[in-house]
């Protein structure tokens, strides 16, 4: 029995598992949080074109010299503006600029990558390396992660009412460019505060799964935000323990986790529905 216990204990005794199961808490929270509002706004694709964007700005970083945050910050930003201006100043819908412009990064960024001799491996990029986490990765993420959170909860009620309704805001005499350019900003600090932890690919699914399933189950919007905070909470321990057991990629199995949840909480509704359209039936015989 005390060998099974200790067997089960060895993940939270392990110093690499420890900074994995750190660094991923630490970013799961504000991921959560902004998912929430990417969910409501209908920006969930926003996300995925700001973390398939920052690619370009990792490997320019890299060849300029210069810390590949900066680089991926920058190209995240960059993406958000111009996806922005474009959709300002033509007739394309917000979709398909998004579209257009996120694989048109992604594809530079793979261009530019296969053109450098790189030591900062392509698959540690798209899908994480949470388990080879230096210390000062761990203090970047943790201050990005501090200065996120922050932002979106102390804005939150700001923030909610931009995402439903920006003429309104304006009207109350809300800053409705700086909350949409900061929430913006975030995002891109966000992913660079995930390329680390989880990559850039799988970090999409951080930014929309734990929102997505916290609006299934909630109907308040501080509800909303405990909920996907906790599902992304543990979603991220538990994909980090079982992919030590399993022999996995931490990453893929927190999403894997997440997807299982969704699934779960999406058939909750479904039943739900249903029962009070049965109701309801009854009730008008």
């Amino acid at each position: 029995m005390s060998e099974t216990l200790e067997l089960a204990l060895l993940p939270f005794q392990l110093p690499f598992m420890q900074t994995a199961f750190v660094v991923t808490l630490m970013i799961a929270i504000p991921m959560a949080l902004l998912s929430c509002l990417l969910v409501l706004k209908g920006w969930s694709l926003m996300g995925d074109a700001v973390s398939h964007a920052v690619l370009p700005g990792v490997v320019i970083a890299y060849i300029a010299g210069i810390p590949l945050a900066i680089g991926a910050f920058i190209a995240g930003l960059f993406c958000a503006l111009l996806t922005g201006f474009i959709k300002e100043n033509s007739r394309i819908k917000e979709d398909t600029v998004l579209g257009i412009v996120f694989s048109g990064m992604f594809g530079l960024g793979l261009v530019l990558y296969v053109q450098v001799e790189s030591s900062v491996h392509l698959d540690h990029i798209l899908f994480g390396d949470m388990l080879g986490i230096l210390p000062s990765d761990l203090l970047e993420t943790g201050l990005i992660a501090l200065f996120a959170t922050l932002f979106l909860i102390l804005l939150r009620k700001d923030l909610l009412a931009h995402a439903f309704d920006p003429q309104h805001a304006q009207a109350i005499g809300l800053s409705v460019r700086l909350l949409h350019y900061g929430q913006l900003a975030v995002l891109s600090l966000v992913v660079v505060g995930a390329l680390k932890a989880v990559g850039i690919i799988l970090s999409v699914a951080m930014l929309v799964a734990p929102g997505a399933i916290a609006f299934l189950l909630t109907k308040r919007y501080g509800t909303m935000l405990v909920t996907a905070v906790a599902v992304a909470v543990a979603s991220s321990v538990a994909g980090i323990y079982l992919s030590f057991f399993i022999d996995s990629a931490p990453a893929p199995t927190i999403v894997l986790i997440m997807s299982g949840i969704f699934v779960l909480a999406f058939f909750r509704t479904l039943w739900q529905a249903r029962s009070v359209n049965r109701i309801t039936a009854a009730e008008g015989m």
